[in-house]
């Protein structure tokens, strides 16, 4: 007989590591509750603690198992989570909101007729909602800095390409399952390339070098071709001619 999972689910991974889940599938609540208890358990400040990610519906916690055993570090965790619904739970403090120029369609990105048709949508409708669109960066990974950006509205839960694009550019603006990822690298890729922009997610020469942090929020704003080689040619920082702003709510 199978019985349904009973979230939040914390399970071992491997000798030092710790994995809570708040859902099998990503959800705005299962992402809101993995990146705000991160946030809780860094706060904790907890000693033999080595590192913690989160994913798109879970968190993780990476430990010293000899400064830090087992039970206790399940012991703390399930303390953290006995303190509140996390799935209500606000974000951590620190969050970013870059507003990123964004050319949409045409040969720097020839996918979005394809994604806007696939949506039930005209092109310019796409566009448009698209655009207006505040998205969170649900967890970073695949490659390096590379964020996953989401959730984008259900009319945009289309699926992958059947067959991979041999390339896309840095900088470029996929689509796929409710969600974007900004390309941080030239790759293959089986999301639709929407929009391109000049914004570098991984910048190795410089200190911080991932850009984006998990809650930070983005927003593509609609440009011209003209005005995206105009970006290239005169902003030298990685940027792309986005702003950058707190956000404190």
């Amino acid at each position: 007989m199978s019985h349904a999972i009973q979230f939040p689910l914390m399970r071992t991974v491997g000798f030092d590591g710790l994995l809570v889940t708040f859902a099998d599938t990503m959800t705005e609540p299962s992402n809101r509750a993995a990146l705000a208890l991160r946030g809780a358990i860094e706060m904790q400040k907890l000693e033999g603690v080595v590192e913690t990610s989160a994913s798109l519906a879970s968190t993780y916690v990476r430990f010293d198992p000899a400064r830090l055993p087992h039970a206790e570090i399940e012991d703390r965790v399930h303390q953290v989570l006995s303190q509140r619904d996390w799935y209500t739970a606000p974000l951590p403090p620190g969050r970013r909101l870059w507003q990123v120029p964004t050319v949409y369609g045409t040969g720097l990105a020839p996918q979005l007729d394809d994604a806007a048709a696939a949506a039930g949508l005209s092109t310019e409708d796409a566009i448009e909602r698209l655009s207006q669109t505040r998205v969170r960066v649900l967890t970073i990974g695949f490659a390096p800095g590379q964020p996953y950006l989401g959730p984008l509205g259900p009319e945009f839960d289309i699926p992958r390409l059947k067959e991979l694009t041999p390339i896309v550019p840095e900088g470029a603006l996929v689509l796929a399952i409710s969600q974007f990822v900004l390309i941080s690298g030239p790759t293959p890729t089986g999301w639709r390339h929407v929009g391109q922009t000049a914004f570098r997610c991984f910048r190795p020469e410089m200190e911080q070098s991932f850009a984006l942090n998990p809650g930070d929020e983005m927003q593509f704003l609609p440009v011209s071709q003209e005005e995206l080689e105009e970006i290239r040619s005169t902003c030298e920082d990685g940027t792309g001619g986005a702003t950058c702003q707190e956000i404190t709510a």
